[in-house]
């Protein structure tokens, strides 16, 4: 346990120096979601006075719940997204040798992987996170069925999350060509995860895509715990699957990983894919 702290922090402070180091960089933290979210208000909004608009999606008759619908879309997105940058930016550490450093040493490699995502994510999402939180809650849009479903919907947002941050840096750390996955994983992910639009008004086949992104469960908790004051009864099956995925995307972390490294061992390349 005290090794992989030790990986978790030097990640995290690796990160900070790298990437998070300028006054510009946090700025960008708050104000790219801010304007991603402004954007998609004000691209909807004209749509909400079409006729028969609100008899179809009642929440687009309440600008506020409305405003809170696409913040919270936002902020998991945000979340899920940081962790394809961080895996991007690790992409690169093939690149510039410094992976191959990382394997020469005894830490961990799924410790590595999981402190890289979840030092990204800390990082990526705190101010936004803070940003989101104060505005629902001086809006009035928060209704919960009680004050322990805030922690049922950090823990649907951070668990399955770092889950997936892992995973996509065990596919990007042995990955040739990150930027397709990269630009695959950008607006398809949000579109298929129901960000920006509510999932019933999506197209069959794109909620069967959905379902494999935790993102989209995620999401569904998110909303119905702060939203719409269901409790954990009523998120039991989102819960159940989001911790199914979870397992999943750290099983096949560690599979990719394995497999990974020994043909690193093997051909003396780590370009797996």
């Amino acid at each position: 346990m005290t090794a992989a702290w030790r990986v978790a922090v030097a990640e995290a402070l690796k990160q900070h120096r790298r990437i998070f180091g300028t006054k510009l960089v946090v700025f960008s933290m708050l104000v790219w979601p801010v304007l991603t979210l402004a954007t998609t208000y004000y691209t909807i909004l004209p749509v909400t006075s079409a006729p028969g608009a609100a008899a179809r999606w009642p929440l687009v008759s309440d600008p506020q719940r409305l405003a809170a619908f696409l913040a919270a879309g936002a902020l998991a997105y945000t979340f899920f997204f940081s962790l394809v940058q961080s895996a991007w930016h690790f992409s690169f550490e093939r690149v510039s040798g410094t992976l191959e450093a990382l394997f020469l040493t005894p830490a961990s490699r799924l410790a590595l992987v999981v402190a890289n995502g979840s030092g990204a994510l800390v990082q990526n999402a705190w101010l936004f996170g803070a940003f989101a939180v104060a505005a629902a809650a001086a809006s009035g849009t928060l209704h919960v069925a009680h004050p322990g479903m805030y922690l049922v919907a950090l823990a649907a947002l951070l668990v399955p999350a770092v889950a997936w941050g892992a995973f996509l840096n065990s596919l990007l750390m042995f990955s040739r060509d990150s930027a397709f996955l990269y630009t695959l994983l950008d607006d398809p992910l949000w579109f298929v995860a129901g960000v920006r639009l509510p999932l019933f008004a999506l197209p069959l086949w794109v909620k069967a895509i959905g379902l494999a992104f935790p993102l989209t469960t995620s999401l569904a908790v998110l909303r119905g715990a702060l939203l719409d004051a269901h409790g954990v009864r009523d998120l039991g099956g989102e819960l159940a699957l989001l911790a199914g995925l979870s397992v999943a995307l750290f099983a096949l972390t560690a599979v990719t990983l394995r497999v990974g490294e020994r043909h690193a061992q093997r051909t003396g390349s780590l370009q797996l894919f």
